[in-house]
């Protein structure tokens, strides 16, 4: 079973430059040993269960909650029980349809 979700968390208040702060949750998410794909619109982690996935966005906003006063998050996750490696899997059947993705 896996838990693929993207979310994206970062403060609102802070500015047009906002890297120096999502870098702190990148960094974390990094260090876990989650499955993860950082992309320029929000973060990709793969996790064994709902609650684990949840659980690196819980810390996630623990590390923004200090830094700011307003923090936005967005996610969207899906749940399989009969499949692992959803990252990979998912990307492996659309290269099998159209070729190689960037």
């Amino acid at each position: 079973m896996s838990a693929i979700m993207n979310f994206a968390i970062f403060p609102i208040d802070k500015g047009e430059h906002i890297g120096d702060y999502v870098s702190k949750v990148i960094s974390y998410i990094k260090e876990s040993g989650v499955k993860y794909q950082f992309t320029p619109m929000g973060t990709i982690i793969e996790t064994p269960t709902v609650a684990e996935a949840l659980a690196v966005v819980e810390k996630a906003y623990e590390i923004m909650d200090p830094i700011s006063d307003r923090v936005y998050c967005v996610m969207n996750m899906d749940f399989n029980k009969k499949k692992e490696g959803l990252i990979e899997g998912k990307r492996k059947a659309i290269e099998r349809r159209i070729g190689e993705v960037d």
